[in-house]
């Protein structure tokens, strides 16, 4: 039987409103064309979380910021985690929130990425935010969270699918950072901390496919 995570990769040439929208200037928009699909496609349950969604948007645009991470956070945790061969068919997908909200499932890569679009949508500055690549060493496997920086060279703290906790990545002595990225750059993580910038996040074929599907839904 189909699941509609592929139902959503078999429509989404006839769809593009189907990923999120983030303009240049942070605004977050969720249209009625893709609140109606939604509805009528995947259900009352699927067009419910979109609007929990905006509305967690509209709650926490003006709060402070460790309030919006600590929202941000717990909302797309409650979503189930699905390996994206199970749910997409392929070995690694990145999903658009709206993808994953929609379907309820995801991995790591699509918490990160919901949760630091939802951020930056936020008005928290990109240089702030870093989406990072690194070893679960108890799970001994790849995974991936959000860091938040305060200031460029501060402690940052994490958010990650695996607890609900945010702590500083001081404490997370169970992840081993790899790389990390963002809107505006590639780092590669060295140890005692260090990163050291090796490029554009565009040199990374998911991300640079991600935003190009971002683009496309901006398209009129």
């Amino acid at each position: 039987m189909e699941t509609a995570a592929l139902q959503i990769r078999r429509r989404s040439t006839l769809l593009p409103a189907l990923l999120l929208v983030v303009s240049l200037v942070s605004a977050f928009e969720l249209g009625s064309r893709l609140m109606n699909y939604v509805q009528e496609e995947f259900g009352t349950e699927a067009h419910q979380r979109l609007e929990n969604w905006q509305r967690l948007h509209a709650l926490a645009a003006n709060a402070p910021i460790d309030r919006q991470l600590r929202l941000v956070n717990s909302f797309f945790n409650r979503v189930t985690f699905v390996s994206d061969i199970r749910h997409w068919g392929e070995e690694d997908y990145w999903a658009t929130p709206v993808e994953l909200l929609t379907t309820n499932g995801g991995d790591c890569e699509d918490f990160s990425i919901a949760k630091y679009l939802t951020l930056k949508s936020m008005g928290v500055p990109d240089d702030q935010l870093r989406i990072v690549y690194v070893k679960a060493l108890e799970l001994n496997q790849a995974h991936m969270v959000l860091a938040w920086y305060p200031e460029p060279d501060a402690d940052p703290l994490i958010l990650d699918n695996l607890i609900n906790d945010i702590k500083p990545a001081s404490e997370r002595t169970d992840l081993e950072p790899v790389y990390s990225f963002n809107g505006e750059g590639l780092w590669l993580n060295r140890s005692g901390g260090a990163r050291t910038r090796i490029g554009e996040a565009g040199k990374l074929s998911r991300w640079q496919d991600l935003n190009s599907r971002l683009t496309e839904s901006l398209r009129p």
